[in-house]
């Protein structure tokens, strides 16, 4: 289905802006009169990250007239492989300050709008607002309903990429015009049920493709060209390279964008409830004692970032679908202390979260994981 451009054009280019998109203004479906459809569009991007980074520089370089960037994190040495508008030179630096120092490289034309904070309940629906459309390069499902809520509330597009090891998902949700992402996926997924990109993996090129098709989705809504990615989820195997796509439908029942919504604001997800947690330094102090029990719930392709021993090996899935019972009814019966760890802490948390539920008395989280533990980088 084709949609009207988003966004009415701006003035008449300049000569040197002439020149710079010529190759963009040559394709008859975007012509000059699309380049200044360019130029006064608005575009927020949520994470400068690995999808942020690929659509932050082809927005960019398309003549995207005003860019935001929302993201409250920093550079980090393991970001280096997927996340290219950073370099070794902005390790320690703010995403959002390295990001716009690109976005100014790329392009003088492109007014660049930072807004280092997280994306949160209480200003999404502003901040959305003031865009005509949201790339969204998030990395956590407590984000990507934020901004579903957000953007669907405001009434404007939202382009979504997923990625996860070599699998990758693009759609643009558009309450009002076809589905919104509630409609599809209505609520978040179990805690620790997917695993994040910080613990499966990613590889390094996959986020550069999703994300260009981001920026390319967002150009064709901004100018009306082709047919946007609605009502649809596009699916690509990198490791097969194939691609796939399932249609979608909006839900009249949906609770954000249905006939009769009852999400009516903005609202964080419950937050799940904190656990006792315990410091590596802790751990090396009691490991291998009587009546401590470690328990590693990682897959076992992770061991490759190193042990600790002695533990014990059930995956949080594994756990959680009851197939470490009878470790669990020992653990309860006998008292034992049980110390978990993951890769950083979260899948741990939620398998805390399990032990105690199941009844056993003493439960604890190892802060940080095995990063903490060995002194690895996120």
């Amino acid at each position: 289905m084709q949609f009207a451009p988003l966004v009415e054009p701006g003035p008449a280019l300049s000569g040197p802006e002439r020149s710079r998109y010529a190759r963009h203004t040559r394709l008859p479906e975007i012509g000059e009169v699309g380049q200044r459809r360019l130029a006064a569009a608005r575009v927020l991007v949520v994470g400068a990250g690995g999808l942020g980074s690929p659509a932050l520089t082809y927005l960019a370089a398309a003549g995207v007239g005003t860019i935001g960037v929302i993201d409250d994190d920093v550079v980090e040495v393991s970001n280096l492989h997927r996340q290219p508008v950073h370099g070794e030179s902005d390790l320690g630096r703010p995403k959002v300050d390295s990001a716009m120092d690109r976005v100014r490289q790329i392009n003088p034309y492109v007014r660049i709008v930072a807004h280092r904070q997280r994306f949160a309940a209480d200003s999404a629906r502003r901040l959305a607002a003031d865009y005509d459309l949201v790339v969204d390069g998030a990395d956590n499902f407590a984000t990507r309903y934020l901004v579903t809520d957000a953007c669907a509330l405001a009434g404007i597009p939202h382009v979504w990429a997923s990625i996860n090891t070599f699998a990758g998902q693009l759609s643009v949700w558009w309450a009002g015009h076809g589905p919104c992402y509630r409609c599809v996926f209505p609520e978040p997924p179990p805690p620790g049920s997917v695993a994040s990109c910080a613990e499966a993996g990613v590889l390094g090129v996959l986020p550069g493709v999703m994300g260009a098709l981001q920026a390319a989705e967002a150009i064709k809504l901004i100018t009306g060209t082709g047919t946007p990615a609605v009502g649809r989820i596009i699916l690509h195997d990198a490791l097969a390279g194939t691609w796939e796509e399932v249609p979608v439908r909006a839900r009249p029942d949906c609770a954000l964008c249905g006939s009769e919504p009852t999400i009516l604001q903005v609202h964080e997800p419950a937050a799940a409830p904190p656990v006792p947690v315990v410091s590596a330094a802790a751990v090396r102090r009691v490991l291998g004692g009587s009546g401590v029990t470690v328990l590693d719930v990682r897959e076992a392709s992770e061991f490759v970032e190193g042990r600790i021993e002695p533990s014990v090996h059930v995956p949080l899935g594994d756990l959680l679908a009851g197939q470490g019972a009878d470790l669990v009814d020992r653990w309860r019966a006998t008292g034992e202390r049980v110390v978990v760890y993951c890769r950083s802490g979260s899948r741990s948390a939620d398998a805390v979260r399990y032990l105690l539920d199941e009844g056993v008395d003493v439960a604890e989280s190892l802060d940080g994981g095995i990063i903490a533990w060995t002194g690895l980088s996120v």
